[in-house]
């Protein structure tokens, strides 16, 4: 298994699509501890799509020449009866109503956009929650640092061990940072990795024994659609226009996109220039677990091939040919190198932490990314769930631990 990690001032929100999701309620019920009550976390998805700006495509920009692969899935997804609406996106689509007029350089209308957008249009992390924070004059930087472990000190402190490198990822000196309180919020594989590691070594003695456990895919799948009957110019604008969700049983929730190809992308795989890519993902039971792999002193991944198999074989597989068609050359990627983009658990609610992050039996100790969630986001991409759970836990936190443990 493959998994996509963010590496950044901003870690995935840097390059993610960013397509920005909300359950209904019945797969939140369904799939979250009820512990989370839906009617407060919609209050927090309300929070987090205020401070992101979220926005649909504007109909210039989904009419617009290079936008031909989004209107084409469209159209296929309506005629094999699929619903189809356009997905909430962190973006402000002027930006790239600009780039149609040649005011900016090309970033969202020529597919570029899973390279990050250095235009100023994408509402990734360091423009929203991160500068509101350095606006505090509380937040001190420092980047191109690779934390590589975490334990527990003899007095109960925190302390972090990391490697200070240059922009080519060359090692300059090794840092340790010592804290009363610590807050992991590597992505899901990362703090994942370090709490088993740190486990194992006896670095943090006495983390629960659900640590690692309970991690999922999303259920991700993703497809090279070639087309032999319609015209997929390149450069595709993207980053993500329509999407079909397909919700109405919450066990087998999913939901089915079309993204642009970045055209360096194209080029270098040797993939027929009439190609787009279809993504599925959704609900999902399988889980898989991270385990200590003492002869490579790292945390490793255990997870069954072809784990999502049910949700593949009966939902987002068939859908996805029927939206291709007969006429279509249709390459799973999955089916080559597993992968996911939406890797999410390994530190999830009620077994390793808390609702809010606490890791348990770890004073001080907390965990607010996507290793939190119970290893689905309900047929959505996470994002907006690890922003919406965030928000929630952060005004416990607050509440209850500022001036105390913080």
């Amino acid at each position: 298994m493959t998994v996509m990690s963010g590496c950044g001032y901003g870690g995935g929100s840097l390059t993610y699509q960013g397509m920005t999701l909300q359950p209904s309620r019945a797969v939140f019920e369904s799939e979250f501890p009820a512990a989370l009550d839906y009617d407060e976390m919609d209050r927090h998805y309300r929070t987090v799509a205020d401070t992101i700006g979220i926005a649909t495509a504007p109909d210039r920009i989904a009419e617009a020449p290079t936008y031909e692969a989004p209107r084409v899935f469209k159209r296929r997804a309506e005629a094999a009866g699929f619903e189809v609406e356009r997905i909430p996106m962190p973006i402000n689509w002027s930006f790239a109503e600009a780039e149609l007029d040649g005011r900016v350089k090309p970033s969202y209308t020529n597919g570029d956009c899973a390279f990050g957008v250095n235009n100023g249009g994408k509402h990734s992390l360091d423009v929203t929650y991160l500068r509101r924070a350095e606006r505090t004059g509380r937040l001190e930087k420092r980047l191109l640092h690779r934390v590589d472990g975490v334990a527990r000190t003899r007095s109960g402190e925190w302390e972090v061990t990391a490697v200070r490198t240059d922009e080519r990822g060359t090692p300059q000196e090794t840092v340790v940072i010592t804290t009363p309180a610590l807050v992991m919020a590597a992505g899901s594989g990362n703090t994942s990795k370090m709490l088993v590691r740190a486990r194992a070594l006896g670095m943090i003695p006495d983390l629960p024994d659900a640590t690692g456990t309970d991690w999922g895919t999303n259920a991700d799948r993703i497809y090279v659609w070639t087309s032999l009957s319609e015209r997929l110019p390149s450069p595709q604008g993207g980053p993500v226009v329509f999407g079909s969700k397909d919700w109405a049983d919450p066990a087998r929730a999913n939901t089915v996109i079309q993204a642009s190809i970045p055209p360096i992308v194209l080029a270098g795989l040797g993939v027929d220039p009439n190609s787009t890519i279809l993504v599925g993902y959704g609900v999902s039971e399988e889980r898989g677990r991270w385990a200590y792999d003492a002869l490579a002193d790292r945390a490793t991944l255990r997870w069954r091939h072809e784990g999502d198999r049910v949700i593949q074989t009966e939902k987002i597989g068939p859908r996805v040919r029927a939206v291709a068609g007969a006429a279509s050359v249709l390459l799973d990627t999955n089916a080559v190198v597993p992968s996911t983009w939406h890797p999410m658990g390994g530190a999830s609610m009620g077994t390793t932490c808390d609702f809010e992050g606490r890791v348990q039996g770890q004073r001080g100790l907390y965990v607010l990314d996507g290793a939190l969630l119970p290893g689905t986001a309900g047929a959505c991409n996470p994002s907006m769930t690890i922003a919406a759970v965030a928000e929630r836990a952060m005004a416990r936190i607050v509440r209850d631990d500022v001036g105390t443990v913080i």
